[in-house]
């Protein structure tokens, strides 16, 4: 049983399983049948209040499937269950079970109230009207009589009791089955409300949990960005600020080298002052993205959509590929290229934005741990035999080159070797 509320309209679906109501259904079928049949009793075969009787019955049988509406209608199916019972001789277990299922499903007063009453009157009214038949067409006649006794039996029937006090047990008997099917309705309404608080409840309480996880995520990561601010960044600085007063030196002492006529040590401090400059460049290099990262670990959301938004803009294309070579080559990188890109509108998508990073990556991890190497790049994008088959020639080195410089084996590892990354179709090799 599942149950969901809607402020709005005061409801609250209940619905309810297979093997609840086929036991509704037959048993209001069965209860309005017993009724008519017994009403049945006072009227000749051929005179027109029979003829009235047998439709009833017809009636009666297929009665009790309107509470199969009851989980879409209760109002309708107890409203209409309530006119059967009134206008036709039946039992009004058909109009409990539809109270029942009405209070259940609407928690208004105004209608629990209104639908409460009419249900008794109903009740009252079908058991009292029963007591009233003569005793041979009355249920609670039958209850109250001798055993033995009646045309079935072949003599009159006897009764135990008096008339009053047959039609005072129909009241009470009444009264007591609306209590009944009130208090049931009543019962199923609050359960479901129970559900549904408790269903709230661990809603928000999961919330709750993911709030704390989120801020406990982000207080670690404030802490990492304060500590990497306070320590990496601060070392880079100062790299760049000693390799920029070397390399002052390494320049005056080459001038003064210069004027004494010595020209291996000029030499060898102009090398220095090379050396000095790429390592200056390096280390600023770095600190960009030091305080890049740090930004990132201060304002995740921001670093999330920037992230989303690169990979939206990154594709593999020609255009894509001939901008990435012409900045490496900007950069006084050497660089030769074989591109066989003619298959490339077949590549699914995502695998296009990664293999764009694959070689932007590369191009990078290439210019930073080996600067100055020429470099050898290989696209191929060829037609797929069967789909979008996966073809590597390294699994090794499928991730490292891109995302993996743990596994470079050191910076010299660049010079004079063939790395390799393969992704579905797109070999790229280095």
């Amino acid at each position: 049983m599942s149950v969901i509320t809607n402020p709005s309209t005061a409801e609250v679906p209940v619905r309810t399983r297979i093997w609840c109501t086929v036991p509704m259904v037959v048993c209001a079928s069965f209860a309005c049948l017993a009724q008519v049949s017994f009403a049945s009793q006072q009227y000749a075969q051929d005179s027109a209040p029979y003829l009235w009787m047998i439709a009833c019955v017809l009636v009666a049988i297929p009665s009790g499937l309107i509470l199969l509406a009851r989980n879409s209608y209760p109002q309708a199916v107890f409203w209409t269950a309530c006119l059967l019972v009134v206008a036709l001789p039946y039992d009004s277990l058909i109009a409990l079970m539809a109270l029942t299922s009405l209070l259940a499903r609407r928690q208004g007063t105004k209608v629990t109230l209104r639908s409460v009453l009419a249900a008794a009157t109903t009740t009252i009214w079908s058991q009292v009207r029963d007591a009233l038949h003569p005793a041979e067409a009355s249920i609670w006649h039958a209850i109250f009589s001798k055993p033995y006794t009646g045309v079935r039996y072949g003599n009159t029937m006897v009764m135990l009791v008096d008339e009053r006090t047959i039609i005072a047990s129909a009241v009470v008997v009444a009264l007591i089955a609306v209590a009944i099917a009130t208090l049931a309705g009543l019962h199923i309404r609050s359960r479901a409300l129970a559900r549904v608080a408790e269903a709230k409840a661990q809603s928000a309480n999961e919330q709750v949990s993911r709030l704390r996880t989120t801020l406990d995520n982000q207080q670690l990561a404030d802490a990492i960005a304060a500590e990497a601010h306070d320590t990496l960044a601060h070392s880079l600085s100062l790299l760049a600020l000693n390799a920029s007063a070397l390399q002052a030196e390494s320049r005056k002492l080459k001038a003064e080298a210069e004027q004494l006529g010595n020209a291996n040590v000029a030499g060898m401090a102009g090398k220095i002052a090379g050396t000095t400059e790429d390592i200056r460049r390096q280390a600023s290099g770095a600190l960009d993205e030091a305080h890049s990262v740090i930004d990132m670990l201060r304002h995740p959301e921001d670093a999330r959509l920037q992230l989303a938004a690169n990979d939206a803009e990154a594709s593999l294309t020609r255009d894509s590929l001939l901008q990435l070579i012409g900045d490496a080559r900007a950069a006084n990188m050497r660089i030769d290229t074989w591109i066989d890109v003619q298959q490339l509108g077949q590549l699914d998508e995502s695998i296009g934005v990664i293999a764009y990073h694959v070689v932007q990556e590369g191009l990078t991890n290439v210019r930073r741990h080996a600067p100055g190497a020429p470099v050898s790049l290989q696209v191929d994008a060829p037609p797929p035999a069967r789909g979008a088959c996966a073809r590597q020639q390294s699994d090794d080195a499928a991730i490292p080159l891109a995302y993996g410089r743990h596994q470079e084996g050191g910076r010299s590892s660049w010079f004079g070797q063939t790395h390799t990354a393969g992704w579905r179709n797109m070999p790229i090799r280095f």
